[in-house]
């Protein structure tokens, strides 16, 4: 029974870590979704900034505002290239965590059968104990009522 409660803490700390691995999974999609809205907004103030630029496109424009619309095109380029890079990372992070996930998972449910296994050893055992027990009684019953059966005199009539 001591190899059970054992066992069963085994079970445990595997459920912990499993659900370390789920939590921190959890945090790795939030932080996901959280650069993808970046990417997002990133790539919709780009192509504002193109609307805007198609539109002036039309007329006269000074060299300054020329220049600056090029540095912030740049720019906005420049953080989209680093966004994507930042996506490609968190992905490599789920990727991984995934791992561990699944890991931690084949883990628990090997644990899980093991331990259903060894349940199951133990109720047999102890199913196989008591029906011992129980031949054991009937047996002792059975030799007394036959030896009450023999006559005083020490032998049975024929």
């Amino acid at each position: 029974m001591s190899n059970l409660k054992t066992l069963d803490k085994v079970v445990e700390l595997a459920e912990q870590r499993r659900d370390a691995a789920l939590a921190t999974m959890a945090q790795l999609e939030r932080e996901m979704q959280a650069a993808q809205d970046q990417m997002n907004q990133l790539e919709s103030y780009s192509l504002e900034a193109q609307q805007r630029w198609a539109a002036r496109s039309g007329g006269t424009i000074d060299p300054t505002v020329l220049g600056h619309q090029r540095q912030f095109v740049q720019k906005i380029d420049h953080a989209i290239a680093f966004q994507r890079s930042v996506l490609s990372s968190r992905q490599d992070q789920i990727d991984r965590q995934l791992a561990v996930l699944q890991s931690a998972e084949r883990d628990l449910a090997g644990l899980r059968r093991y331990t259903e296994r060894k349940r199951q050893q133990v109720a047999s055992q102890a199913m196989r104990q008591e029906q011992k027990q129980t031949d054991e009684m009937a047996m002792s019953v059975y030799l007394r009522q036959r030896s009450g059966a023999v006559a005083p005199t020490g032998g049975l009539s024929t």
